[in-house]
């Protein structure tokens, strides 16, 4: 598919590419965009495309709109152990074998899911559907990372946002109709066909992008030597956590907002679907924002800003949460702009995780990851839990953004300007 050129330059030091002779400068044309962000997608798609379903899953398994919620819980939580376990074994056997293999294995899960008789199994599925799909997540980042670092690396994940942001701009609609026309059921026959459809075109265009000699060797004990690494990086720690507390933001509206929007505001389930995908466009204008930024301003210095933004407008949005000022038309708009403002945040603090150790690309991409899933996991059922309303979905995020502020201050260098600050991520001012 001639997916990218030869590297131009090697802007990778010792240090931030983990001694990597291939981590440099390579031009990725749009087909491998779009292939690794489907891939990166696969997760957002088996969401996104079920959300609408959710108060139509309690009503048909006679269970609580909190037991309904459990099923994204699940998914997210089997991600995270997903993760853990694809990562290092993406970085022994390389990147091909393990995405050709879960991606195989999510389509399974779904056509289970789709006959899932009772509410207890249907959660135990997706967290079976959440493990499996994780390997086209950490996969997809951990080529990234094979190919490119710092700011060529963000720019990257930038643009893979474009696809990732295509979720919920058309997923929670087409699931809908889908739902619509032939029950929630068929929703997890779609997302068998759409893995089905992503397992031929993986197998066909991706290149092996670890080469045997730059592999891993070794079992669980080198997979927790890799680990136990990584924990003691403080900066590295810092920096995962951040794309999973500004995930966490976005999973209290993804999961909130059908139940604060269409039971608390009486909107229709079109109306729903229209107001997801304009803050779907948020989302992917932010990310483009991003990767049109990050070449200009160090990528440190925009996670920074765009962190207290986000933390500026959800305390904006609790009060309107609490007061009902405005009403709906002054929630939806900091809603949007709140949204916006997150993917300036995910797409730079994994690049600047990932750069600081290239050398287990996979294994660090799982740490991120996996903290991603597990604190958007854990989360989910916490809007529903403190009453399901504006006001719960709203104190959700905004405990999440000031976490991210907080971990962004005190466990990485992005309000202090030193060397070891401009060594690991360029000038910051």
């Amino acid at each position: 598919m001639g997916a990218m050129t030869a590297p131009a330059t090697d802007n990778a030091s010792p240090r931030a590419g983990g001694g990597t002779p291939a981590a440099g400068r390579y031009r990725a044309d749009y087909r491998y965009v779009l292939m690794l962000g489907f891939m990166a997608a696969l997760p957002a798609f088996s969401t996104d495309m079920y959300l609408p379903s959710l108060p139509d899953v309690a009503r048909d398994l006679h269970t609580s709109d909190t037991a309904a919620q459990l099923t994204i819980t699940a998914m997210m939580l089997g991600g995270a152990v997903g993760q853990l376990v694809i990562g290092p074994v993406s970085d022994r056997f390389g990147r091909r074998k393990p995405v050709l293999v879960g991606v195989a294995l999510h389509v399974v899960v779904s056509a289970l899911c789709a006959v899932g008789p009772a509410i207890g199994m249907l959660i135990g599925l997706r967290a079976a559907q959440g493990f499996f799909n994780a390997s086209a997540t950490v996969i997809a980042t951990a080529v990234i990372r094979d190919r490119f670092v710092g700011a060529d690396a963000a720019k990257l994940m930038s643009r893979l946002m474009l696809v990732i942001g295509a979720s919920p701009l058309f997923a929670p609609s087409i699931g809908g109709f889908i739902a619509g026309q032939w029950g929630w059921r068929a929703v997890f026959w779609a997302l068998a066909l759409f893995g089905v459809v992503l397992w031929v075109v993986v197998l066909v265009k991706l290149p092996e992008t670890l080469p045997t000699e730059r592999r891993r060797a070794g079992g669980l004990r080198v997979a927790g030597a890799g680990y136990l690494a990584l924990l003691r990086d403080r900066h590295f720690v810092g920096l995962a956590l951040m794309p999973g507390l500004t995930f966490a933001v976005l999973m209290a509206y993804v999961v909130g907002s059908p139940f604060v929007l269409r039971d608390g505001y009486g909107l229709t389930e079109t109306q729903f679907a229209l107001i997801f995908a304009v803050n779907g466009l948020g989302l992917v204008g932010g990310a483009q924002v991003n990767a049109a930024l990050v070449h200009r301003i160090a990528p440190l210095r925009i996670l920074r800003t765009a962190q207290l933004l986000v933390v500026a407008l959800s305390v904006v949005l609790v009060v309107l949460g609490v007061t009902g000022a405005g009403g709906l038309p002054a929630l939806l708009v900091v809603l949007f702009c709140t949204v916006s403002f997150v993917n300036l945040v995910g797409p730079n603090a994994n690049a600047l995780a990932l750069t600081r150790h290239g050398e287990v690309a996979g294994t660090a991409a799982a740490v991120s990851g996996s903290l991603q899933a597990l604190i958007g996991g854990a989360v989910t059922p916490l809007s529903g839990l403190l009453g399901g309303d504006a006001r719960a979905m709203t104190s959700v995020m905004v405990t999440a953004a000031v976490l991210g502020l907080v971990v962004l201050a005190v466990a990485t260098p992005a309000f202090h300007r030193t060397r070891r600050t401009e060594a690991l991520v360029g000038p910051v001012a």
